[in-house]
């Protein structure tokens, strides 16, 4: 019997059942593919993060949902940080995290109990100019609203601005037609904060995730929109999903720092009987 252990952390968030849950596995070496994917489609997370450590500091992460490895996960880096701070007993000032397709993330313990900061590369939003977007992709059709402020690509995904909180927090997406739209990860909706700098949702039906509770990844495309529109290079975000999670955003050149908090909510132990 093969055992190993297993964590599920919490966020984006300074309390429990906030944020978004992110499953952490420390492992000795990466199993073969097939097998972390049934992991992680048996824990039912938006992501399990396998981490192998090789050397002090330094480990290797790959994040996958319950249907498919991803290329960069914010939530699942950070509960990951989270977990090798503590189980390391506060040994590490900084911890760098190699993959397979985003380089290397570096995450640091910032100044409250909990608190990280994780330097990821920003992705730039290249605007989809005209009516292109609204025409062939029927955005507006899929958010259930009438007017689009503006449509933006990403490395991984799409934007959607629009003009209102209210507008984001009222969206009725129809994630059917949504999970055809396979040349993009997923889709970002965003607007201008009431109490934040900005505030999001994000919907991932390609890869089994209808909407994600705080995605960290989002935000290093949706920080540079708002930075170059706000003329700030720090901000305030809020995603306004049902458990919502608080992100800090800096805007650092061409990395973004993204600061949360993140709170262990179970540890225990992997049993494959079978492997």
């Amino acid at each position: 019997m093969l055992n190993f252990p297993i964590y599920q952390v919490d966020a984006f968030t300074s309390r429990l059942f906030g944020g978004n849950p992110a499953a952490v596995v420390p492992l000795p070496e990466f199993f073969p593919d097939e097998l972390l994917q049934q992991i992680a489609t048996e824990n039912n997370l938006s992501e399990t993060a396998f981490v192998v450590v090789r050397g002090r500091g330094k480990f290797f992460i790959r994040w996958f949902t319950p249907t498919a490895e991803v290329r960069l996960c914010g939530h699942a880096t950070l509960a990951a940080a989270h977990v090798m701070f503590h189980s390391g007993n506060g040994q590490f000032s900084e911890m760098k995290f190699k993959t397979t397709g985003a380089g290397t993330l570096t995450v640091r313990p910032g100044s409250r109990d909990g608190e990280y900061q994780m330097d990821f590369p920003a992705d730039q939003p290249q605007k989809v100019k005209g009516g292109k977007a609204d025409a062939e992709l029927g955005l507006r059709n899929i958010l259930g609203v009438k007017r689009l402020h503006g449509v933006y690509r990403g490395q991984d995904d799409l934007m959607v601005i629009l003009r209102s909180q209210k507008q984001v927090e009222g969206l009725d997406v129809d994630f059917r037609a949504l999970a055809k739209l396979t040349q993009y990860r997923g889709l970002l909706v965003s607007a201008p904060g009431k109490k934040v700098d900005f505030v999001s949702r994000c919907f991932f039906p390609q890869t089994g995730i209808d909407e994600d509770p705080v995605t960290g990844s989002a935000h290093t495309l949706l920080t540079p929109y708002w930075s170059s529109r706000l003329g700030k290079k720090t901000l305030i975000a809020r995603q306004l999903s049902e458990r919502g999670g608080d992100l800090k955003c800096q805007l650092r050149g061409k990395k973004i720092r993204l600061t949360g908090r993140a709170v262990t909510y179970l540890s225990g132990q992997i049993h494959l009987t079978d492997h």
